[in-house]
């Protein structure tokens, strides 16, 4: 197939760690269309991690949070105005599966493409699309969104594709912070309460492992989360404040991730580093599981398809049992 002039645009606005784990599929897409175009449309606030990314040709923020945030109607207006005008596609893949990703492929040209109405996170964005793929939502993530984007493409999905992946995101020099020893990163914040495992566990774990923990962190109750730990664990530091590319650099440079179900800590699997993520009112699915990228569960009952963000169970994950993992992947 003569691909040279084949043009296709991604719309996976959010979450971070949604947008890292989809971007497995760019070494996909290039192994069957070297030449093609790749366009991503992309939350603005997140577009500076896909921004000089050797296999994406354009990255195209959309400013869907500012608009909301600050009722602008005159931004909507621009915004919309943008995306019709540009140049058109021979394929635009929503990744997302919600109707405000379906809206942005939607005044794309071109035809669209997504989950259908039954294994999409929002079954109205399927009215949206030229063309659907029947995938279960509650199948592992990363698996959904390579085959919707697979299936579009008329790729064959291939595991092995996934499991002998390099790593996603370039690799900057080593930061300076990093000891000539191994180097542990900890994820203490998360986007909901629920899911963060508490500051007194890290503190211990930190205590008890080998090697210099830095702590991960991005909200200011992150920081001051990260302060508490490091002050009551004497193996414990506060990371420095990152951009997105510099903090996807500094994980892939660690030794071991450990952290909770979000964005950074899967920064860890899409660098090829070991790690282990935390479970409480998620599971799973929310990783490509490996023999160096593991996931603790909590003892509390997932429904995917109704997530409970009261469910606190994560808090009774054992410090000594992630122990246990981060010393068996640390040899």
């Amino acid at each position: 197939m003569n691909t040279r002039n084949f043009r296709i645009a991604i719309v996976r606005l959010s979450a971070l760690g949604d947008i890292v784990n989809t971007a497995v599929v760019l070494q996909i897409i290039r192994k069957y269309y070297p030449n093609a175009t790749i366009d991503w449309y992309v939350e603005e606030a997140f577009a500076s991690i896909l921004q000089s990314h050797p296999l994406i040709n354009e990255v195209i923020p959309v400013p869907l949070k500012r608009i909301k945030k600050n009722k602008s109607f005159a931004l909507l207006r621009e915004t919309i105005s943008s995306l019709k005008s540009t140049p058109p596609y021979d394929q635009i893949i929503d990744a997302q599966g919600l109707l405000k990703s379906a809206l942005v492929a939607s005044f794309l040209k071109g035809k669209v493409h997504g989950f259908d109405r039954h294994s999409a996170r929002e079954a109205i964005a399927a009215w949206f699309y030229d063309a659907t793929s029947a995938i279960p939502y509650e199948m592992n993530v990363i698996k959904r969104n390579v085959l919707v984007i697979t299936e579009a493409l008329h790729i064959p999905y291939n595991e092995n594709d996934i499991l002998n992946k390099e790593p996603l995101f370039p690799l900057l020099k080593r930061p300076q912070e990093l000891t000539p020893l191994k180097n542990i990163a900890c994820v203490i914040g998360a986007s909901w309460p629920s899911k963060c495992y508490p500051k007194e566990h890290f503190a211990s774990l930190c205590d008890a492992l080998s090697y210099p923990c830095f702590l991960i962190w991005g909200s200011e109750n992150e920081r001051l989360d990260a302060q508490w730990i490091a002050q009551h664990s004497s193996n414990a530091h506060v990371a420095p404040k990152m951009s997105l590319i510099e903090l996807v650099s500094f994980i892939g440079h660690c030794d071991l991730i450990i952290g909770n179900d979000t964005g950074p800590t899967h920064m860890g699997w899409a660098m090829n580093r070991p790690s282990i993520t935390l479970f409480g009112p998620t599971n799973e699915r929310m990783i490509f599981p490996t023999v160096s990228n593991l996931g603790i569960k909590s003892p509390s009952s997932v429904n995917i398809l109704k997530i409970n963000r009261n469910d606190f169970s994560i808090r009774e994950i054992d410090p000594s049992v992630i122990l246990q993992k981060a010393k068996e992947l640390l040899v």
